[in-house]
């Protein structure tokens, strides 16, 4: 995936249409789970809103720092550490919820696994970094 020129403007235009439509997005998240996810900046206190592709475990909602790759964790990673309380958006429910970094590798791995299952593009991510691509489960 390449990121878009204007992340932010491009994460308001997902968050437009996921609002308009039950929580259904076309384009490159067409067929995928996905959430909004809200967390608070770890240096500008502001909120920050990720749209982002998640998978269940349990009741457990579980997303992947993949950055599609990138040598570095998305900025909503870093927000989070700082500040795990979050809000979740599925569908057209919104919630409050408490974000964990998974830090137990075979836990890690195997929810990785879940998140290939659904969205073959995170096997390729993982080719592309030579960082551990964390996974962080969302519990209300």
């Amino acid at each position: 995936m390449t990121a878009p020129a204007d992340m932010n403007e491009f994460n308001k235009q997902v968050a437009a249409e996921f609002r308009a439509n039950e929580g259904k997005v076309g384009g490159m998240f067409d067929g995928k789970n996905v959430l909004l996810l809200t967390t608070i900046g770890a240096k500008s206190g502001e909120e920050r809103l990720s749209p982002l592709v998640y998978t269940l475990d349990g009741d457990r909602y579980v997303i992947a720092a993949s950055m599609g790759g990138a040598p570095k964790n998305p900025a909503w990673y870093h927000n989070l550490v700082a500040n795990p309380k979050v809000t979740v958006e599925v569908g057209t429910e919104k919630f409050e919820a408490t974000a964990t970094v998974i830090a137990d590798r075979a836990e890690r791995d195997r929810l990785y696994a879940g998140m290939v299952a659904h969205a073959e593009g995170f096997a390729e991510y993982e080719t592309k970094t030579d960082r551990l691509i964390p996974i962080v489960v969302l519990e209300r």
